[in-house]
């Protein structure tokens, strides 16, 4: 651990009030401290504290602020798992979290782990020299939060925006509390999907079938039975239905009289025939692929339609068993034929039911369905509606003339409760609903989505199609921890509905912690939040004073989440803001971040899938921790933290370290000074620019590998025994500023080392000095770096020694040829207009041959660097001549410089500008 690491003197220097400077205020989604940090987390918050210190250095007013979201049920349900002993979860908190026997007893206890964890957050988040301000560290589930959360829910409520009713969520009968995605072990992406069964009659009961796609019944050919599940006969309001235990029990939480009478085998089913008006009679044909767990537990075959009906009828047809059944086609679909289905299977090459292609092979068939199919004649009155309308109008009809229900369910499996129980979708009465539904507040929402800033920019399509397709929000829980419903008691504002604008409520936490919470009444808020309202109870400084820090941080800049949460939380947060702030006080910008694996697998905390921060800064080192999740990838991209490439980070820091100790010696000046100082000027440009559009990876990349690649070549260029000039002192002092954001541990030691005054922290970011820029130079040393390479390329596979090399250099019409090639509008008429010039018609066949093979390298080279070809002016023969002691010291051989005019050589005619024909002898 570096002396910088083990003193937190330096910790108060990111606590940030507002000042004269322009103001940069960045915030990221607070953690939920249940276990401890591990790498994923680590690059969730290092990665924003680049960018924060970033800002710093270039002179902004800087608030990165934190805060622990302890609302809900998830911590309630570890603490019960442990204090009835649990082994799974005590084992997972003993061994992989490291916490102290002691401390896991006081576990039983919710609160005892929110305190632990969060004090573990900030111990680790500070470690790894996180740029926060800790005077506004809070958790929800202080008073003086809870207030501010009822501010908000007065204001919605008022609006019309939360509403009273019954709705399908997830729900845990364990807990007796709805779910929510932070209250999941498994299946926190789990959707709820609306069924609707289809009724088949069957001699003396229905046998129901859950679709999602109604108008399909007109070509129903069987039903599908697991013959080895065993069945029950239910009085389902009112009438008897044979359907699955599972169902049965499904359907009893979803506002349903459910009573079973007894069981059946689906084996006796097998072959016996059941009826619905619009399809007429069909067989129960015998599949062990039917899960019981799966709608009703038995499934409609539509085999013309449906590829898995299709493939599993050819596999029984196969045996030679039920070959009178033919798929029967309803719907006619450009691109596919009489039997889509079965065309999609066959062009596929899919030949059974486990083949991995199905799941897309079947998606691709209900897409194209949806959205360009028609229902053919045998629909009778719906023949010739797009499916779309289709859809609406058949399930409407089997609700009104034939007793269809309704039926929830999720869209994968398992989906598990935090205490370990299995949740199931529950329709709750009196439940309390955000309004995303409404339309005139989507379109709201779509509005302010075009004016904010997204990295990447192509989110913003996720986030418009997310805020199309959200429905109303179950806001609220009744047990867990959190802020109660200000009109409705019974009731707490779940996680995710109370974490949409806390990012406002950072800008005053540090002052409004020494405010009693009877004192902060809505109208404390309205003041301090839209300026509005004469509150009483706290004296009109106080007043001012939070309103006017609110003012200077507001709105915030940037919010950094994963790019998961774009389907809740990051949409949910621009609704509320939209219904609570002005316009001038909207979001202005969104960086969402890729997800982390470990050793090319998903991190997973609850399945132990992790390696943590904690342990990662102790084998490692803080810095390289950081250096490596800040390089590994960019921000939107996933990255993957392979502890044999970290070490190597490791090794790269210490070279820098190296770098920076060495240029302390160096004096005097020498030829190949220039073009180092132009180097590192556009190295400042890349890397400044590369953080102002959050390319952290790319900044990098310039900031450290590029740095280091021209380094290396400089010191290659040097004259034997010659040290580097004081442009290395001059590098060195912009090197550690550059690399400052990333290992500011490391950096803050070599900034003091180097003879600064103060923190590394505070320092100026570099800026580039355009009279340094030297295009000229830099074009001559990358004509010697390429030739040298050729050369190297050769050397690889001569058969002997060379003692001579002989660069034949182009001649001057030749780079007249490239100029004209390569700035050509169109280079497919290049030679005919090139040819139009009287000295190259002279030239004949050796004029074409050129134009060709210029064309060729101009592709194979940087853009770039063909414009400076094109638009500077070089010397070869004099780049050549004074670069000739170096390349003879390099290849250890005679190097002779010629012009292609002058040599009757073979290869003499290959020779083109920036690319001399080489001769090795």
């Amino acid at each position: 651990m570096t002396d910088r690491v083990s003193d937190s003197s330096w910790i108060q220097e990111f606590d940030s009030d507002p000042s004269e400077k322009e103001k940069c205020y960045i915030n990221v989604a607070y953690p939920y401290p249940s276990g401890a940090m591990h790498i994923g987390h680590g690059r969730t918050y290092i990665v924003p504290d680049c960018i924060a210190r970033f800002w710093r250095m270039r002179g902004r007013q800087v608030l990165y602020p934190m805060a622990f979201h302890v609302t809900g049920s998830p911590v309630i349900g570890i603490s019960k798992r442990i204090a009835r002993g649990d082994e799974k979860t005590v084992a997972l908190y003993r061994d992989l979290y490291k916490v102290p026997p002691d401390i896991i007893d006081s576990f039983s206890d919710p609160l005892a782990i929110v305190e632990y964890f969060s004090d573990e957050y900030q111990r680790v988040m500070q470690r790894m020299g996180l740029s926060i301000d800790w005077r506004r560290r809070f958790t929800t589930i202080i008073p003086q939060y809870s207030k501010f959360i009822e501010w908000q829910y007065h204001h919605l409520y008022n609006q019309g925006r939360v509403v009273k009713g019954a709705h399908p969520v997830k729900y845990c009968p364990h807990c007796e509390n709805p779910v929510g995605d932070h209250d999941l072990l498994e299946g926190d992406k789990a959707d709820i999907i609306r069924f609707i069964f289809v009724n088949f009659e069957a001699d003396d009961f229905q046998i129901p079938c859950a679709t999602l796609r109604p108008e399909t019944i007109y070509g129903v050919t069987n039903l599908w039975i697991n013959p080895g599940v065993m069945y029950v006969r239910a009085l389902v309001d009112g009438k008897f239905q044979l359907l699955s235990r599972e169902a049965a029990d499904k359907l009893s939480m979803q506002k349903h009289e459910v009573s079973i009478t007894g069981e059946l085998n689906g084996a006796a089913l097998v072959g016996s025939m059941v009826s619905h008006p619009l399809c007429g009679s069909v067989r129960i044909l015998p599949a062990d692929f039917v899960d019981p767990d799966m709608g009703s537990g038995i499934v409609m075959s539509v085999p013309a339609h449906a590829p898995y009906d299709y493939i599993a009828l050819l596999d029984l047809q196969k045996s030679g068993k039920y070959t009178d059944i033919f798929p029967i086609p309803l719907i006619e679909v450009q691109g596919y034929g009489e039997v889509p289905a079965m065309e999609a299977v066959n062009r596929a090459g899919v030949d059974h039911q486990l083949d991995p292609k199905m799941d897309q092979v079947t998606q691709e068939v209900y897409a194209a369905e949806f959205s360009r199919g028609k229902l053919l004649p045998i629909c009778g009155e719906h023949a010739g509606k797009p499916v779309r309308v289709a859809r609406e109008d058949l399930a409407e009809v089997m609700e009104r003339e034939y007793g269809s229900i309704w039926f929830f369910d999720f869209d994968t499996h398992p989906v598990v409760c935090r205490c370990g129980s299995r949740a199931y979708v529950y329709i709750l009465d009196d439940q309390w609903f955000l309004t995303y539904s409404d339309p005139e507040w989507k379109r709201e929402v779509h509005h302010e989505i075009e004016k904010i800033t997204f990295v990447p920019p192509e989110v913003r399509t996720e986030f418009d199609r997310t805020v199309d397709w959200l429905k109303d929000w179950a806001c609220t829980r009744r047990v867990g921890l959190g802020t109660r419903l200000p009109w409705d008691q019974n009731w707490l504002i779940e996680p995710l509905s109370d974490s949409t604008v806390y990012m406002a409520y950072y800008t005053i936490a540090h002052q409004i912690g020494d405010i009693p919470a009877e004192s902060l009444t809505p109208e404390v808020f309205d003041y301090i939040f839209l300026g509005r309202g004469d509150p009483q109870g706290l004296d009109r400084a106080t007043l001012d004073t939070l309103r006017s820090e609110f003012l200077y941080w507001y709105p915030y800049d940037f919010r950094f989440s994963a790019k998961d949460l774009i389907s809740n939380h990051l949409t949910f947060q621009l609704f509320h803001h939209r219904a609570l702030f002005p316009d001038e006080l909207q979001p202005k910008g969104m960086v969402v971040f890729g997800m982390g694996l470990l050793d090319g697998a998903k991190m997973s905390s609850s399945k132990g899938n992790v390696f943590l921060l904690d342990d990662a800064a102790e084998e490692f080192g803080e810095d390289t921790v950081r250096m490596f999740l800040v390089g590994s990838a960019e921000p939107w991209q996933d990255f993957d933290w392979r502890s044999d490439l970290v070490s190597s980070t490791r090794k790269q820091i210490d070279r820098f370290i190296g770098y920076i100790h060495e240029s302390k010696k160096a004096t005097g000046t020498n030829r190949i000074d220039a073009w180092l100082a132009s180097r590192l000027q556009r190295r400042i440009v890349v890397a400044t620019e590369s953080l102002e559009y959050f390319q952290t990876r790319q900044a990098l990349q310039e900031a450290f590998f590029g740095i280091e690649s021209d380094l290396k070549w400089y010191r290659r260029r040097l004259p034997a025994n010659m040290p580097g000039g004081s442009i290395l002192q001059d590098l060195a002092d912009v090197w550690v500023r550059l690399l400052a954001p990333i290992i500011p541990f490391t950096c803050d030691k070599l900034f003091g080392e180097l003879g600064h005054g103060g923190p590394v922290s505070y320092a100026e970011w570099p800026e580039p000095n355009p009279g340094l820029i030297d295009p000229e130079i830099e074009l001559a040393e990358e004509l010697i770096t390429r030739t040298v390479e050729d050369i190297e390329s050769i050397q690889k596979i001569i058969p002997f020694t060379p003692s001579k090399v002989m660069l034949i250099l182009a001649p001057s019409w030749k780079l007249e040829v490239f100029r004209r090639v390569a700035t050509a509008e169109d280079r497919r008429m290049v030679t005919k207009e090139l040819m139009k010039d009287e000295a190259m018609r002279k030239r004949g066949k050796e004029a074409a041959n050129a134009i060709q093979q210029a064309t060729k390298l101009i592709h194979g080279l940087p853009p770039g660097l063909v414009a400076d070809i094109c638009s500077l002016s070089f010397d070869e023969e004099v780049i050549f001549s004074e670069a000739a002691s170096f390349l003879e010291e390099e290849f250890s051989v005679t190097i002779e410089i010629i012009s292609a005019e002058e040599s009757t050589h073979a290869k003499a005619g290959m020779a083109l500008p920036f690319k001399p024909a080489i001769i090795v002898k």
